[in-house]
């Protein structure tokens, strides 16, 4: 299989093997918007869940507990807070964690003793703190005042280094799809969103790029000489560069997630919920999406707006015009070996370079 893999792999950089992604980006483009639309009704119902570094409250964790019922517990607390809806999950394999809007001093304390009572652990292991919401709102600020600083020096360095500002919007359009999935999708699962869950989101945009910018860098190479050759048009070329990334990409994509998916199975199912469970499921959610951006999204767009570029539409048209008139005066050449293109005289080669036929060998007296 390893062989397989690796002759596979090689003969999508060859370009003996090719699949027409940016040729069929529309279809990307629907899947996408599809995933965006659910994304988006999922923030707004059910919506994010705030943990109680965001919305503030009092706090409580019973340690060393026998019994880890939940109901238990929220029946304890609406014994002493009627009114209360206690939000109760399990920290590893002896600890609860019961969180509440903020209660008066004394009712705290009733807390606390009930819950000792009621789970029968001494007092001392039962213990409470406040959170004010003012913390969560100035770490929200600092992220959102971070991300915009992070997209702004992005948009400037991918211009100065692609000399090119079509790939600094692509690669943006391709951030802003991976950060709306992957918040959706977590807002969906309805698990609380915590500084941890922040730095997952922040996390994945670099991910994404860097694995955008590779991309971007074969784009870049392969279409250096497009005008100066009447063969291949730029989406084909584009379309050769993301082939011949692909097998890297998946690479780095499944050794990426392996680690993070062990980290989110301990965290979600062994220890509970916690810092590692946050932050895992925002960063597999986020490697998953940011993987299909970098291949399906990223270089289709960038290719969507070079098209519009005059000399780039000139090119094209006069591509596929001398193409028509070639098949017509030659007949059927048969299916092109790079998606689009025919391979009357070899298949494209990396670089933009064009494979010769093989010579024929002299015979030896």
């Amino acid at each position: 299989m390893a062989a397989g893999f690796a002759q596979w792999g090689n003969d999508l950089y060859t370009g003996r093997r090719s699949y027409d992604i940016v040729g069929k980006r529309r279809r990307w483009y629907a899947v996408s918007a599809v995933l965006l639309l659910i994304s988006v009704v999922l923030l707004i119902t059910p919506g994010l869940n705030p943990g109680i570094e965001f919305r503030g409250g009092s706090e409580f964790t019973v340690s060393d507990v026998d019994d880890l019922d939940q109901g238990l517990a929220t029946r304890t607390v609406q014994e002493v807070a009627p009114d209360e809806v206690p939000r109760v999950t399990t920290l590893g394999g002896d600890s609860l964690r019961i969180q509440t809007s903020q209660l008066e001093q004394e009712q705290v304390q009733q807390v606390t003793d009930a819950l000792a009572t009621a789970f029968d652990v001494p007092e001392e292991q039962v213990t409470s703190n406040y959170i004010g919401p003012a913390w969560g709102r100035d770490v929200s600020q600092k992220a959102l005042t971070g991300l915009g600083v992070f997209l702004l020096f992005v948009a400037a360095v991918m211009t100065l280094y692609f000399r090119n500002w079509r790939m600094a919007v692509a690669a943006l359009v391709a951030l802003a799809h991976d950060l709306i999935i992957t918040v959706g999708l977590y807002s969906g699962i309805g698990w609380e969103v915590t500084p941890a869950t922040v730095i997952g989101f922040l996390t994945i945009l670099g991910y994404s790029l860097y694995d955008t910018v590779v991309v971007f860098d074969k784009v870049r190479e392969n279409t250096a000489d497009t005008l100066e050759q009447t063969r291949f048009t730029y989406a084909e070329k584009a379309n050769l560069a993301v082939n011949q990334t692909l097998v890297r990409s998946i690479n780095t994509s499944v050794v990426a997630l392996l680690p993070v998916a062990s980290i989110l199975v301990v965290g979600a199912f062994i220890l509970g919920a916690g810092t590692l469970r946050d932050i895992a499921l925002a960063l597999f959610v986020g490697m998953v999406v940011g993987t299909f951006s970098s291949v399906f999204i990223a270089t289709p767009f960038e290719v969507t707006l070079r098209e519009r570029e005059p000399r780039i539409r000139e090119h094209t048209a006069k591509v596929l015009a001398l193409r028509a008139g070639t098949a017509t005066a030659d007949g059927d050449a048969g299916e092109p070996a790079l998606a689009g293109a025919p391979r009357a005289t070899g298949a494209l080669r990396p670089g933009g370079h064009q494979g010769q036929a093989a010579q024929p060998r002299r015979k030896s007296r």
